[in-house]
């Protein structure tokens, strides 16, 4: 069993010194003797002393701990950002409060400020779609996209977007479905406009928007994508890749083969979508370049503010604002077949697609 940690009072005691030569000595204040602080740091690291977080609160004004507000921890893309923002912050020397605001935009609200009445230096938010994060005394590192008011850094959605485009007409393709979650997502617009901004030569681009469809057609209702198929669309560009599952899934339940027939794209390159059958064809974001950008962002912010100032902080900036994304081709996207669609699909699919 190994024995305790000591405490400051402990420390002192052994060395034979005073609380206050010792507190001195670690946190670099006072005037000692370039041995002696040495003897105690040294001392310290032997006998394992580890600074008091309420210590150093007390001290400082700052607790050593951040916060970081997701908008729904069941989307598995947010436990990878988490992760990587835990990461990076724990290497910084400090540790991470995690809220959920389940997606909803007076629970986001409720998330900031109840972390800001526990007392964290500093919030790192990825925001739910639509909405416009309060500004605070406490700086507040936003992960969204460039175009977000008082963004801090994000991935390149937009070239995203257009890389995914590019692949897909570099493999023939002509008619081509954008697949959306929510025309609010500042996120999935983004995608979407990139994908746009390289398809303007294509035959035919037609977007839709699974909210849209499930307001009419219920919860996790067909999206009818076999119908489009009919209609000569032959790739299927999803801004993530749960909807890019949910169509390959609707697609090869109608029969129609991946790749050979379709062609799927989706983003964010989770840990899953290598696994699934056929590869998905996405594109990934490069988290921990994001997250060390937001985190440096954030601490430079808490450590050049007064922790009594109880004024609005000012935007945490970033020195870089947009990180690169890279396309990551796997067998889910294929040539543009030249065969015609398959028959079988009807006339009331396709008046209805």
């Amino acid at each position: 069993m190994k024995p305790p940690r000591p405490n400051l009072s402990e420390l002192a005691r052994h060395l034979g010194v005073s609380i206050a030569t010792v507190s001195n000595a670690l946190s670099g204040k006072g005037r000692l003797s370039p041995e002696l602080a040495k003897r105690i740091r040294d001392a310290a690291d032997r006998m394992g002393y580890v600074p008091s977080q309420a210590g150093r609160a007390l001290r400082t004004g700052r607790s050593g701990v951040l916060g970081l507000v997701l908008p729904d921890i069941g989307n598995p893309l947010y436990p990878e950002i988490a992760q990587e923002i835990e990461r990076v912050a724990t290497n910084a020397g400090y540790g991470v409060l995690i809220a959920n605001s389940r997606d909803e935009i007076a629970a986001q609200d409720k998330a900031i400020f109840q972390l800001i009445e526990r007392g964290v230096d500093g919030i790192v938010i990825v925001p739910r779609r639509g909405t416009t994060v309060p500004e605070t005394a406490c700086p507040i590192a936003i992960i969204d996209t460039p175009t977000t008011p008082r963004n801090t850094v994000s991935a390149d959605h937009f070239e995203g977007g257009a890389q995914v485009a590019r692949h897909l007409r570099a493999l023939g393709h002509e008619k081509i479905l954008l697949i959306g979650d929510d025309p609010s997502s500042n996120v999935q617009n983004a995608r979407v406009n990139g994908m746009r901004s390289q398809l303007a030569e294509a035959r035919e681009v037609e977007t839709i928007w699974i909210v849209e469809i499930e307001a009419k057609g219920g919860k996790s209702c067909a999206l009818g994508l076999a119908a489009w198929r009919a209609r000569g669309f032959s790739a299927f560009a999803c801004v993530s890749d749960p909807h890019a599952l949910r169509a390959l899934t609707e697609l090869q339940s109608a029969g129609i083969a991946i790749p050979a027939k379709a062609t799927i794209t989706g983003f964010d390159n989770l840990q899953w979508s290598s696994f699934i059958s056929p590869p998905l064809t996405t594109v990934k974001m490069n988290m921990p370049e994001i997250a060390t950008l937001a985190l440096d962002a954030l601490v430079e912010a808490i450590q050049a503010r007064d922790a009594s100032d109880d004024t609005p902080s000012p935007p945490v900036t970033a020195r870089k604002a947009a990180v690169p994304m890279e396309l990551v081709i796997r067998r889910s996207s294929g040539p543009a077949p030249k065969e015609q669609p398959a028959a079988g699909i009807s006339q009331e699919e396709i008046k209805h697609a």
